[in-house]
């Protein structure tokens, strides 16, 4: 028979990790980082943003936060708040390069093939995907991205990009569909 294993620590809260930084402990802001960092960095490729600004926009969205902490609410959820800061942050590099550029997948993200015709058509789609939602209004696209992505709710969404979950709602319906027509 063996023995029970030991309990294990209730995982640490956003908000302690953000009171704990707050505090002094470097430590809260490191993993404060590594818990929202590949999320962000999703979120900032899929919006166009360059691949060679891709770590500095990642990069800047983490400066912002920690300077202005302060202004966080404990209520609103700190991935949000995090992805509201990187979301303006792509509006931003958008205006200065006056053009869109998406972010192919990497090898490595792409589904095992098991033959050079599965191959074609997921690369096919993998295309389609990308130029459509290049097509995109940008705050269609960006609810798109918030849902289909990062797998945030309508509510979290409307927080995010300063809108009502009501407005999320048709938004991401309105791109869902003009999707699937380019899909077809």
């Amino acid at each position: 028979m063996r023995a029970p294993a030991p309990p294990t620590a209730p995982p640490v809260s956003d908000a302690d990790l953000v009171r704990a930084y707050q505090g002094g402990d470097e430590g809260g802001a490191t993993a404060l980082v590594g818990r929202h960092a590949p999320g962000v960095a999703r979120f900032l490729a899929a919006t166009g943003a360059d691949p060679g600004e891709l770590d500095d926009l990642l990069q800047e969205t983490f400066i912002r936060a920690f300077r202005s902490l302060a202004t966080w609410r404990d209520e609103t959820a700190f991935r949000s708040w995090l992805l509201s800061i990187a979301c303006n942050l792509a509006r931003d590099d958008h205006r200065r390069r006056r053009r869109r550029i998406v972010v192919t997948l990497e090898e490595t993200d792409l589904v095992v093939q098991s033959g050079p015709a599965e191959q074609f058509d997921a690369t096919e789609a993998e295309r389609r995907m990308q130029s459509g939602l290049g097509t995109l209004p940008r705050l269609q696209r960006e609810v798109f991205l918030l849902r289909a992505q990062q797998g945030m709710d309508y509510s979290e969404i409307a927080q995010t990009l300063d809108t009502t979950p009501g407005s999320a709602r048709v938004h991401y319906h309105h791109a869902v569909k003009r999707l699937k027509e380019l899909m077809a």
